[in-house]
């Protein structure tokens, strides 16, 4: 059994950051193939996820129903081009699927389906709902008695949800521990910047009220998301929340801080461009 994040070797910095190129990369070719798709949030996202599944999580994809396996949770499933090229370079399918991205009958759909392809934990889409599918695999993890994590990433946007705050209350008050959130803080959503739209500031202070353990760092730092989540992973009787700051588009120039690329893809031309950059 192949069991990644938890192997033998552990991956380098410069090998990690190589996978986040070429990730970057497919989600880049996936978008613009298709002519659709969230590219931003993918981006903004992609060291987060790289880091959890390559040198972190507990996973097999030769059985990605092992019950031991660590959970991720993408509760932000607009960002599926991030997830789909995560799971190819993982293994779990022949990345040349990629390149079927929101085809019809394509298994690769807009928002991840969990019926339709391996490795996907929940069928995401409708924001505000993953911390409490997490909720719900951590509260099965202490029934069950095992040991693995519940990891879900949530979007700055979604946290306007009620239900995101309701599950946070819920988690605190119960005690959940083996759960750790991970925001992907990059400041916009679909309309505009977070703070035009609905400023969730003090960010880290509403989590703290809410009785999370509370971490700040730099979302695209690999040596930082690992700390951070190495702490949380020893947090007990409390949920855990990384508030990591991001940059919508992070890698292609022309991308970063462009919420014009939330929701669209890139040109044939600013595909080649944006390829060319990640070379």
């Amino acid at each position: 059994m192949t069991v990644l994040g938890h192997s033998m070797k552990k991956p380098s910095l410069e090998e990690l950051k190589a996978q986040a190129k070429q990730i970057r990369r497919d989600i880049i070719e996936m978008t613009g193939t298709a002519g659709s798709g969230h590219p931003g949030g993918s981006l903004s996202a992609t060291e987060l996820a790289t880091a959890l599944y390559f040198a972190i999580m507990r996973h097999d994809p030769q059985n990605p129903k092992w019950t031991d396996r660590d959970r991720f949770i993408l509760s932000k499933g607009h960002a599926s081009p991030l997830l789909y090229s995560i799971l190819a370079e993982a293994g779990y399918f022949d990345r040349n699927m990629l390149l079927t991205f929101r085809e019809l009958g394509s298994p690769l759909q807009g928002h991840p389906d969990m019926r339709r392809l391996a490795g996907v934990e929940a069928s995401t889409g409708s924001l505000g709902q993953g911390l409490s599918i997490g909720i719900g695999h951590a509260l099965a993890r202490r029934l069950d008695q095992k040991a693995y994590y519940t990891y879900v990433l949530l979007s700055d946007g979604e946290t306007n949800e009620g239900q995101t705050w309701e599950a946070a209350a819920m988690a605190a008050h119960h005690e959940v521990d083996h759960l750790i959130a991970i925001l992907d803080y990059n400041k916009f959503q679909l309309d505009d910047a977070t703070h035009e739209i609905c400023d969730m500031e003090p960010v880290t202070d509403k989590w703290k009220a809410f009785n999370w353990d509370v971490q700040e760092i730099d979302g695209h730092d690999f040596e930082s998301i690992i700390k951070a989540v190495q702490h949380a992973q020893k947090i007990k009787d409390q949920p855990a929340m990384i508030v990591a700051h991001t940059i919508k588009g992070k890698g292609v120039s022309f991308m970063e801080n462009n919420n014009h690329f939330h929701g669209v893809a890139p040109t044939k031309e600013e595909m080649k461009r944006a390829l060319e950059e990640l070379a």
